[in-house]
């Protein structure tokens, strides 16, 4: 599709992070707020996290998970409990200390009342859950204890970016008990699966599902999985992670339970989560140089109606034939729901409206004016592709799902086409270096996990993803020292 005279400047490939803020800022999704490193998420940004949202939500309960909410604020003693995990989370802390703000006589305000102990703003929340789960957890009855919650947390970010990181986002939080290791571990890989799904059939996004490396796994954790993406620019996202925590959080909570021979045992837990991360990660999968580009299924509106009205004499004919054209749309079906339409009747210039939906990245748009009424056609436009053509209106109505369905899997094919052409294995430390030298990707190696090997590619700003559970059991020789035999990592540079 060749950009419109209205496309995104910078274009991907003059500037792909300001194009990246562009999009952002074009399809009207969020905007910087008062608040250094929080983010405001305008009425459409929040429309697809809410479409996020409720499918995870229908998946998560699915596999017998129940909502529930925790405070926000955690005693810092809860925090200090497990040693890795407060070391891991400390530089990124925000944390109360008094209760209220009081004059200082100037004019100004002066913070008063010390806590008795100060509490930290939830970066996340196994240790105050875990608390909960001490008490509500006294047999293998009551066990798994399968419990969610949708929340925001606070991560004091040095560096932000509107939705891939900033100070307060949105998530949700799995957090689990299990009466076996077995057990646990399953639960941790069933939720990465759930991801994987999602990202792959409703984002229309390719993933890569696998092993942390020690060196990039969650605090306190014992193993950590993860799916990780590719974005447009060859960077990595990891767009979902689930953790098995082994007994270590357990211990530190004093989650216990009486076996079947009445014996006291530490529980099994896991944490997983995905967050509001996803939308930027849509915008970089998806979106080009005339804005965003949505999946169907994750579209607030996936039609927009757009009334062509030239004559007054002619607008209430037009209108009629559109609002019976939606009623048609909305009694159709596409994945389980009601197709979601919307009729446009701004008083502004179809031109202007026509951009603006492009920008949004709207999956179909259809323009209706009197020669279409005449006709009992309308013209359509696929975001995806850019095509224009027109069709009976009701044959349009007929193959709607057929249409939205070829738009869902043709924007994956197309992320799945990418991803492979941004992959290589790489057998040597050269050809490593040219390989991120020309645009970098995914490069997969074999690696046997030296620490000063490690932390000399991280200076190069590149990281190690994860050891797909494809190839897990593969070893060869390392890419960096051939007489070592190492195991099949995914190497790249991150968001």
């Amino acid at each position: 599709m060749k950009p419109l005279k209205n496309a995104i400047s910078p274009t991907r490939g003059e500037n792909y992070a300001e194009w990246y803020q562009q999009v952002i800022r074009a399809a009207d999704l969020a905007e910087n707020s008062p608040v250094r490193g929080c983010m405001i998420i305008k009425p459409w940004g929040y429309a697809i996290w809410e479409q996020m949202q409720a499918a995870l939500d229908r998946m998560i309960k699915e596999t017998g998970h129940v909502n529930a909410y925790f405070p926000l604020f955690i005693p810092k003693s809860f925090f200090e409990k497990e040693a890795t995990h407060v070391q891991g989370f400390a530089k990124e802390c925000a944390v109360v200390t008094h209760s209220r703000l009081v004059a200082n006589g100037s004019g100004g305000l002066m913070p008063a009342a010390p806590l008795e102990e100060e509490l930290i703003v939830r970066p996340t929340s196994e240790t105050i859950i875990g608390e909960s789960f001490s008490r509500w957890v006294q047999s293998y009855r009551d066990l798994p204890l399968l419990i969610n919650q949708w929340a925001n947390v606070v991560r004091w970010e040095m560096r932000t970016r509107l939705f891939l990181r900033t100070t307060e986002f949105l998530w949700q939080e799995g957090h689990t008990a299990h009466a076996s290791s077995e057990e646990a571990l399953e639960e941790a890989m069933r939720m990465l699966d759930v991801y994987r799904v999602f990202a792959e059939e409703y984002m229309a996004m390719p993933v890569l599902r696998g092993r942390k490396p020690e060196s990039e796994r969650f605090p306190g954790a014992v193993e950590t999985f993860a799916i990780e993406a590719m974005m447009q620019d060859g960077k990595a996202l990891q767009a979902g992670t689930s953790h098995f925590l082994g007994q270590n959080f357990a211990r530190a909570c004093n989650i216990q339970f009486a076996d079947p021979n009445g014996k006291m045992t530490y529980a099994w837990t896991t944490s997983w989560g995905v967050a509001t991360r996803l939308i930027g990660g849509l915008v970089m999968v998806h979106a080009d140089d005339d804005g965003l580009v949505l999946p169907p299924r994750l579209a607030p509106q996936q039609i927009v109606i757009l009334p062509i009205l030239h004559a007054s004499g002619e607008a209430r004919e037009i209108l009629n034939y559109c609002e019976a054209l939606r009623e048609q749309l909305c009694m159709k079906i596409f994945h389980g729901q009601p197709i979601r339409v919307l009729i446009d009747i701004r008083d502004r210039r179809g031109g202007e409206k026509s951009w603006e939906w492009i920008k949004k990245g709207v999956p179909i748009r259809v323009e209706v004016g009197m020669r279409e009424r005449q006709s009992e056609q309308v013209s359509i436009m696929r975001r995806d592709g850019g095509q224009k053509f027109s069709l009976p209106v009701g044959e349009f109505a007929e193959g709607v799902e057929s249409l939205l369905n070829d738009i869902q899997k043709s924007l994956l094919r197309r992320a799945i086409e990418f991803k492979a052409q941004k992959s290589m294995h790489i057998k040597t430390y050269a050809e490593f270096e040219n390989f991120f030298c020309d645009g970098g990707g995914f490069a997969e190696t074999f690696f046997s996990f030296d620490a000063e090997a490690e932390e000399k590619i991280r200076s190069m700003g590149i990281t190690p993803r994860c050891i797909p559970f494809a190839t897990e059991s593969q070893t060869g020789p390392c890419f960096v020292h051939p007489t070592r035999l190492g195991k099949l990592i995914i190497w790249a540079k991150t968001y």
